[in-house]
């Protein structure tokens, strides 16, 4: 995406392109209207020197939060200043890259008020918060408790002398861990606790604390707060301020417990409000769908980044003097590159369905229609799961492709890995996001005969007989191009998988021990059936009218290149199944490799469809002009180190081991 000057070293790539780049753009954007807001905020921000982040790793964590609060306060001025609509504002952020206590506030705090408080409620907070005349987060997770919300431990109890709750950290563990903007920024907090009136336990609710003082920013009484200390990797997630909090019998007013769902009267009455309970799964649907849509870009990041390397890195191969062989042209190269590639795409379709989901769940649940959500709720958190830990992995799996060079900060990849990897635990850890998708599938499974029909992405188990017995019809190595055979062999896969695990449950005579002791093979049930979920997608968005000039069929290379890397990575349940046999196996992984050498001419032009800036991808590796060695030479005389050309510490230490006069050094 970038203009300027100098020499396009990977011009020839881009010449070699089989399809039209700017409609692409457009596909991966959503719309045209999406791609023209990104592509107009995106330069905003890389032309903005005060967003500059190449030195973050080398700052210390002092520097750096105070270099984040900067670039927060700026990033305010600005939507101000330029007027910015709410998706502008949002679309800036994300292109600041850096973590930051106003995700919290944007991203939880105010979501949480608008989905658990009432009208009024809405109506005194909300614009506050809009204005950050108050700024928030949302403190949930405990140090003893994550997954476990049932489990946590600071209570929330009402005095009905005085009409309030008194908030309480009643162990070490009930410390409120981990929310982020907490540390050393918010003023208030959504804090969940155990509501007790008269004694009784009520179960867990949020709560509107204020933090610190509106005037000088110092913490209230009862409250002790501070930041939690240095996460992994250096820059990354270090910007933020994650923190710990107790509280010691803090008192808030009656009218600060969310209450759109439970209220407690002034009498001390806990009642149900006619608003239904479900409403609060709506929002975990979408704060999921949000996880998925950053894993698309978390891995299109990173596979931008090493598809370009691999173009402009050459080693070995040479003839006769000649150029030695680009490493994108290499087999091993392309089997590892090209699955993760087609990954970020699958990603990001998946990621678009589950947008269009969560508005039909909301309009359903305003309806009082609840018979999607268990299945939405299902489908959004094994989405959660299977994306987060993909891109997780491919992710470092890029730094590795880039060979040495992916080691060094500057290519920008360890910062990414360090940045993205919490998001495999934070929102629902991904193993327990899957044994829920898991008992899902089981209770699926169990109303097969009752003539209950599953619905939305489980529709297909209502075929259980004919995917039970049905053999893959493939014949052709082309025959695996055909969406109706990939997608049959991966319905009876997961279908075949939650069968076996539910005959193997019916043995126990406890069902529960029997879902502990099988729990492993669940999760391989779960992820069959989740990555059916992501393939059926794909083949879905193919079928949508797709303009520009050689743009679908790159969608249909790459949707193979998906399905059939899957069904390679797991070929044993495919097998072990009776889903397909080893002579078409072979067969899949034939055309598997052909399909490669169709995307290795495109390479280049599909990740350049992401459209991302340079300073976005923040890597010397990953730079449009595939100038990579004078800028890394470049970069290594910045870092503070060649500051002096002789280091600090020569006198003291390496001057007397040279002299052997270490009995008088001080040492």
């Amino acid at each position: 995406m970038e203009g300027g000057g100098g020499v396009d070293h990977l011009a020839d790539e881009r010449q070699k392109a089989r399809f039209d780049v700017d409609e692409m753009k457009i596909v991966w954007a959503g719309s045209r209207h999406a791609f023209e807001v990104s592509d107009r905020v995106a330069r905003l921000v890389a032309s903005d020197p005060a967003f500059r982040k190449d030195n973050r790793t080398m700052l210390s964590r002092k520097e750096l939060f105070k270099s984040t609060l900067r670039k927060a306060a700026y990033a305010w001025k600005r939507i101000m200043e330029l007027r910015l609509t709410e998706e502008e504002a949002s679309r800036l952020r994300f292109f600041i890259d850096e973590p930051a206590y106003t995700d919290l506030h944007w991203g939880m705090f105010v979501p949480a008020i608008k989905g658990q408080g009432t009208e009024e409620q809405q109506q005194k907070w909300l614009p506050l918060a809009y204005k950050m005349q108050i700024i928030g987060c949302y403190a949930q997770t405990e140090l003893g408790h994550g997954s476990n919300v049932q489990g946590l431990e600071t209570t929330a109890t009402f005095d009905p002398q005085t009409d309030e709750f008194i908030i309480d950290s009643p162990t070490l563990t009930s410390s409120k861990w981990w929310p982020g903007g907490l540390g050393k920024v918010s003023t208030h907090a959504v804090a969940y606790a155990q509501l007790i009136v008269n004694g009784q336990d009520h179960g867990v609710h949020g709560f509107i604390v204020q933090l610190r003082s509106l005037e000088d920013h110092m913490p209230l009484p009862g409250i002790t707060v501070g930041d939690i200390g240095m996460k992994f990797g250096s820059g990354a997630y270090n910007s933020m301020d994650n923190g710990v909090l107790r509280f010691d019998h803090v008192r808030i007013p009656r009218n600060q417990m969310l209450m759109r769902v439970l209220q407690v009267t002034r009498e001390g009455k806990v009642m149900q409000s006619d608003v239904p309970r479900q409403l609060i799964y709506g929002t975990m649907v979408f704060v999921r769908q949000t996880i998925v849509s950053d894993a698309s870009c978390a891995l299109s990041r990173a596979v931008c980044i090493a598809t370009r390397y691999s173009a402009v890195r050459r080693q070995f191969g040479s003839q006769n003097g000649g150029p030695e062989t680009q490493v994108i042209d290499y087999k091993t190269q392309q089997s590892r590159l090209f699955p993760l590639l087609a990954s970020a795409y699958a990603f990001r379709f998946v990621g678009e369905w589950l947008k269009w989901l969560y508005t039909d769940v909301t309009q359903r649940l305003q309806a009082n229609d609840f018979s999607t959500l268990p299945e939405a709720h299902a489908c959004t958190a094994g989405l959660k799961s299977l994306t987060t830990s993909a891109t997780a992995d491919a992710i470092e799996e890029c730094r590795k492709l880039c060979g040495g060079h992916g080691y060094l900060s500057s290519s920008g990849l360890p910062e990414l890995f360090a940045v993205y990897i919490p998001a495999c635990t934070y929102e629902g850890d991904n193993t327990v996001m899957l044994l829920q998708v898991a008992r899902f599938l089981m209770k699926t499974v169990s109303q097969l005969g009752s003539g209950k029909q599953p619905v939305g992405s489980t529709a297909y188990m209502s075929r259980a007989e004919h995917l039970m017995q049905c053999r893959c019809s493939a014949q052709r190595v082309e025959d695996w191009l055909k969406p109706n055979v990939v997608l049959e062999a991966f319905e009876a896969r997961a279908l075949r998988m939650s069968v076996a695990c539910a005959q193997n449950l019916s043995k126990f005579s406890n069902p529960e021990e029997g879902f502990a002791e099988l729990s492993a093979d669940l999760v391989e049930a779960a992820t069959a059936h989740c990555q059916l979920i992501v393939v059926s997608k794909f083949i879905e968005k193919l079928q949508q009218d797709i303009p520009g000039q050689g743009v679908k069929e790159q969608l249909q290379t790459l949707c193979s290149v998906y399905s059939l890397y899957v069904l390679h990575k797991h070929l044993g349940d495919f097998l072990s199944g009776g889903c397909i046999t080893p002579k078409q196996a072979s067969l899949a992984n034939e055309q598997l490799r052909s399909l490669y050498s169709q995307v290795r001419p495109n390479a280049i032009a599909l990740v350049d469809a992401f459209n991302y800036t340079d300073h976005y991808l923040g890597s010397v590796l990953g730079r449009y002009d595939g100038n990579v060695y004078p800028k890394l030479y470049e970069e290594a005389w910045k870092d503070p180190l060649n500051d002096s050309v002789v280091p600090d510490g020569y006198h003291e230490y390496i001057r007397p081991v040279l002299k052997q006069q270490l009995r008088n050094a001080r040492l």
